[in-house]
């Protein structure tokens, strides 16, 4: 589990193809690989991976076909930045909300309106996940916990602060960027106890780069 407060920037330092259908990426983060170790887990822009290796800040990760089909780390290349994030530890401060680093869908930057003190941005929301996205409830946008400000049949709005503008990868998005998304999973469960519409269309993108139904 997450919390979806992003700890450093990272860097892409390599992608390399492996296998049938997979990738093994290579990522600097001096303060998360700091005490990291073989199979820990790290959130690289709100996708759950585990490392392999470690080593002079650098930690590298399998990444399946069906991750990178389902979120928006097929289009990493050496060089871009991603959010990072150590997984959460028992008895620390949730600083967000309860992040599992299983991507629900890929949405899109749409448009981008400063502010002298904010900036607020709107979304792409795919139309699976359109129910579970509430005004000021929570959602995570690339691993990073945010409070949705507004919200449509298939967009909605986040405000950036100038610390989630410049500690983010998400002061830098473009209109047209995609983004990882990833709904609060308590709406998930409601919906399940309250035997509404199922949600077994969605698929969770989990730490082995796997999808389960």
């Amino acid at each position: 589990m997450f919390t979806g407060i992003v700890e450093e920037q990272g860097e892409i330092v390599g992608v390399t193809p492996t296998a049938q259908d997979s990738v093994r990426m290579a990522i600097r983060g001096p303060l998360v690989t700091s005490d990291a170790r073989h199979g820990d887990s790290i959130a690289v822009n709100g996708v759950c991976l585990t490392v392999v290796e470690a080593d002079g800040g650098v930690f590298t990760a399998d990444v399946m076909g069906e991750t990178l089909r389902r979120s928006a780390l097929g289009t990493l290349r050496s060089g871009d930045r991603v959010n990072l994030e150590r997984a959460a530890a028992l008895g620390s401060r949730l600083g967000g909300h309860l992040v599992q680093g299983h991507v629900d869908g890929v949405g899109e930057v749409l448009s981008r309106q400063p502010a002298q003190q904010w900036e607020t941005v709107r979304f792409r929301l795919p139309a699976s996940l359109a129910r579970y996205v509430v005004e000021k409830g929570s959602i995570t946008v690339d691993g990073v916990s945010l409070t949705v400000a507004e919200v449509g049949g298939d967009w909605f709005t986040v405000g950036l602060i100038p610390t989630t503008l410049s500690l983010t990868t998400l002061g830098a998005r473009r209109v047209g960027d995609p983004v990882n998304l990833e709904v609060d999973v308590l709406a998930k469960y409601v919906e399940r106890l309250l035997g509404t519409e199922s949600s077994a269309a969605l698929p969770d993108v989990t730490a082995t780069g796997s999808v389960r139904a």
